[in-house]
């Protein structure tokens, strides 16, 4: 078992129990400290004002009599039955000598201050008390006091309540801490868990959310980042199985086409020949790998800080006015609503190459004769670019699968492409805190970029 210095050092836990602890430790003693000095301090001043008031009613009454008279008072009020057993009187001569009084022995008179606490000789039998010692005009002491006996039993019955609260207070403080530090634990532990699986090879846990406090929003945040991080790999792991199918054929075909150039009589024209077909499937090689970096680098966000603000409806427009020929080349009707001053954040180049992207598509899948319609706006309060043909669509089955990259429809297999349009698309799209939006166009289909607007001021 760890000893507490090291415990100290490794948990974060111990730490918070022990300052909890700490914590709780003086919070009891300021407690204690104000308790007692409303209650035994507000004691003694009480007391010091009674003897002090009864010391001088006692001086006033007897101010023209002189010692004789300052005697006899002492020896009535002794005699009284007046909160006899608690006054205390004494009347000493100039040298020492006690000339009246109730006390067999008291503090030195020469060196105590004017009011002084000690035990005294009364009644045979010792007590403490509070004494007031005042110079009298014709020589001698006045010694007035109180018998502290009931206040000494009050201050212990208090020290004990004070002694007994902090004994449970600290108890309950110390459990409240160890539950404190189990919770902290369990809560902690939980993640530690899910980390151990993952880290094993298992990205399916995750971690428990329950309530909402601090724990579950930070449990919540590690579970969203987990899903990116698994979608991610299975993604990497996706491309990485597409990558080794989709490259297979066109390397075979390229060893094919050259094997068999060397096979037959190596003349000039079949060499050449052959040369232009590598050089035309390597072309589309590298085609393909620079779609795959342009994915990563939409995804990864390292664009991010070159976003700029931009009128998207301008974007759209001179896209538009870029597939123009293509369009009527292709026997397609091509319409663009693009009004001006809708702003977002974003990257130009990127945000234009998602556009052409989508319009490609439509080209290629809607077929001639049909219409496209690009359009530039606001989407229930955010911006909107919009490509609808009323080709063939997509089907409903289909539309999550297709933004996967290297996916494609069986009845478009025959065509040319690599099945990654829609993904560069969806993570441009992503990049820019916005996604791709796949709808029905009855016919046809509507394929929606929503970006949110750039913030005004």
């Amino acid at each position: 078992m760890p000893g507490i210095p090291t415990l100290l050092r490794t948990s974060i836990a111990a730490k918070l129990v022990l300052g909890y602890g700490l914590l709780g430790i003086a919070s009891i003693a300021a407690v204690s400290l104000v308790f007692y000095s409303g209650t035994i301090g507000v004691i003694d001043q009480n007391i010091d004002g009674k003897i002090t008031a009864q010391t001088e009613r006692l001086l006033d009454n007897v101010a023209e009599g002189g010692r004789t008279s300052l005697k006899a008072e002492v020896q009535r009020l002794l005699s009284d039955g007046v909160d006899s057993d608690r006054e205390i009187f004494q009347i000493l001569d100039a040298d020492g000598t006690p000339l009246a009084g109730n006390l067999g022995s008291w503090p030195s008179v020469a060196d105590a201050p004017d009011m002084v606490t000690s035990e005294v000789l009364r009644k045979g039998r010792r007590a403490p008390a509070r004494l007031y010692l005042r110079p009298l005009v014709q020589g001698g002491t006045l010694i007035v006091g109180r018998d502290l006996s009931e206040e000494e039993a009050v201050r212990e019955v208090i020290w004990r309540a004070l002694a007994a609260g902090a004994c449970v207070s600290l108890m309950l403080t110390v459990a409240g801490a160890l539950l404190f530090r189990r919770t902290i634990e369990a809560r902690l532990g939980e993640i530690r868990r899910t980390a151990a699986q993952i880290e094993a090879g298992d990205l399916s846990p995750r971690i428990p959310v329950t309530g909402n406090d601090e724990f579950a929003l930070l449990n919540r945040d590690i579970n969203r980042m987990l899903d990116r991080i698994e979608l991610l790999m299975e993604g990497i792991r996706h491309v990485s199985n597409a990558i080794a199918h989709d490259l297979r054929t066109p390397l075979s075909r390229i060893r094919g086409r050259l094997d068999d150039a060397l096979r037959h009589e190596m003349t000039v024209p079949r060499l050449s020949t052959a040369a232009h077909d590598a050089i035309d499937d390597i072309d589309d090689l590298i085609r393909l790998f620079e779609r795959l970096l342009q994915i990563a680098e939409a995804e990864s966000g390292m664009r991010g800080r070159l976003f700029e603000r931009l009128d998207l409806g301008r974007v759209v427009a001179d896209i538009g006015e870029m597939y123009e020929a293509i369009a009527e080349d292709s026997d397609i009707k091509l319409t663009v609503d693009a009004p001006d001053s809708l702003y977002v954040d974003g990257d130009r180049n990127l945000l234009a190459s998602a556009v052409a992207s989508l319009l490609d598509n439509a080209i290629k899948y809607a077929g001639p004769g049909s219409t496209i319609r690009v359009r530039a706006g606001l989407h229930h309060g955010d911006a909107s670019i919009s490509v609808h043909d009323n080709g063939p669509g997509i089907p409903d089955g289909e539309r999550d699968k297709v933004t996967q990259r290297f996916y494609r429809l069986d009845k478009s297999r025959h065509m040319p492409g690599n099945g990654l349009g829609l993904s560069i698309v969806s993570a441009t799209a992503t990049s820019h805190g916005g996604r791709l939006v796949l709808e029905d166009g009855a016919p046809g289909l509507v394929a929606r970029i929503v970006l949110p607007l750039a913030p005004t001021g």
